[in-house]
Order: C-alpha cells, then structure tokens, then sequence
C-alpha cells in the first residue's frame, strides 16, 4: 500500500473527525496541498472526450478485463464439472481445464451460435434447477434491471455447493453494449450493495466479495487507457475507496 494511504488510514484511527477536518481547513487555509491547488499537471487527460471510447478495445486490454482475469483465474478451481457462461464460453476456455466436463452459454436471444440454452433470467421458469456445478457471469449484471430476479434465478441454477464466480461495473463509463444492440445499463453496483444483494438473493451461501482498483486505474478505465499503458504493479494496488471492479464468489449451500 502507497505511504500516502498508510498515514490516511492511520490518520483516520487515532484522530477524531473534528480534528481531521481542522486539519484540512489549515490545508486549504495556508496552501498546504500538493501538489498546490491550480498547479495540478493533466497533460493528455485534460479533454471532456475519453481517449479511447470503446474501453480500450482499441488500444489494447481494457483495465477492467485484466481484473476479471486476475479473479477467475484466483478461482479457476471452482471450474469444474457442468459449467455455465453467459453470451460465450471465452473465460471457461481460458480458465477451466480438465475439470470441467461439459460447457454451456446461455443468451438471452436466438442467433448466436455458441449458445446452447436461450432465456431471459428473468423470466426463466424453463431453466433446469440444480444443475450446474460452476456458473461464470462477468459484466452482465448492470445490464439486467430485475438484477434480484435474475441472481435468485442463478442460485436456482446451480448444485447445492456449485459456485457462481460474478464481476460487475463499479467505476465505468456507460457500455450500453457499445451500440450493438438494444440493451440497456442499470445498476452500477458497490461492494456493500453486493453484500445486501446476495444476502437475500442466495440464502446459507458463503459469499465473498472483492473489489479491484485504484484512483489511478479508474482513471485510465474511464479514459479508456489499456493494460499496456500503464505498470501493473500499480494497476495491482488495490483502493477500496476505489471500487474500479466488483467481484462475487457465491457457493450455494448444500442443503
């Protein structure tokens, strides 16, 4: 963790907000910011316009997929047996090995070719319950007004002790799938609100939530600077003031 947030953090334990907030009047009131207030330097970020629009597509890996890389590949493990991947099975080939034994995709509408199973999660009565042993559903969730439908459908979906590996948007500018189709952009979601979330929505469950990011790969993610641009170690920094990336790992209990 960078000094500057060590001393924050220390700082926020041993003073009281009252004497926090005398400081930072004395900081405004003799100049004591650095860098100074008006010297700060944007240099190419100074635009109303983001460099890349599409993410950093464009460019090279967007930020925000280098984190779902690092998480799945952190729970890798948990791909196994019947898996499920929403849209393609991109990440279940990268990351499942020889564990898994069939792979499905589900999409919510007909003409894509690698889906095996067509639904709404909303509106899914249809689906098989308990039968999945992994479920994989990244990016997808801000996408899905009913999102408590469709997470109460998910858990339906999987064996008792099957797990679903889920990221969502925190930080980001608005996808709208990039204008490819219809689709609209809803929630944005918080470490805290995921909690709530999957407390009511996965009842018994052992859940683990994470966040990915900091001020600076937030900045990069909405300008749409890729991986490339930037050191990893200091895209590796994680600020949890900064929640760039929403990460949930839910196992369904088993009875």
């Amino acid at each position: 963790m960078p000094v500057r947030q060590l001393v924050i953090d220390l700082s926020k334990r041993v003073f009281s907000p009252a004497a926090r907030s005398w400081v930072v009047r004395q900081q405004r009131r003799y100049r004591l910011q650095w860098p100074r207030t008006g010297r700060v330097n944007f240099g190419d970020l100074y635009r109303t316009t983001p460099i890349s629009p599409i993410f950093g597509l464009d460019r090279g890996q967007p930020i925000d997929r280098y984190y779902i890389a690092q998480f799945l590949g952190q729970h890798r493990a948990a791909m196994r047996g019947r898996c499920l991947e929403m849209g393609d099975a991109s990440y279940l080939r990268q990351f499942g090995g020889a564990a898994v034994t069939r792979i499905d995709v589900l999409h919510v509408v007909e003409g894509n070719p690698e889906a095996t199973m067509v639904a709404d999660l909303t509106d899914a009565d249809h689906l098989p319950s308990d039968l999945f042993d992994c479920i994989v559903f990244t990016q997808s969730l801000q996408m899905i007004y009913e999102l408590k439908v469709a997470l109460r459908t998910l858990h339906r979906m999987l064996k008792p002790g099957g797990t679903l590996l889920l990221t969502s948007h925190g930080i980001s500018k608005i996808g709208r799938r990039l204008g490819r189709d219809g689709w609209g952009e809803y929630w944005h979601i918080t470490a805290q609100s995921a909690e709530a979330l999957f407390a009511e929505t996965f009842p018994g469950a052992r859940v683990e939530v994470s966040t990915y990011g900091n001020v600076l790969a937030a900045t990069c993610a909405l300008h749409g600077i890729c991986v490339e641009e930037v050191a990893t170690r200091d895209l590796d920094v994680r600020d949890e003031d900064y929640e760039l990336l929403v990460t949930v790992r839910a196992v369904k209990a088993l009875s």
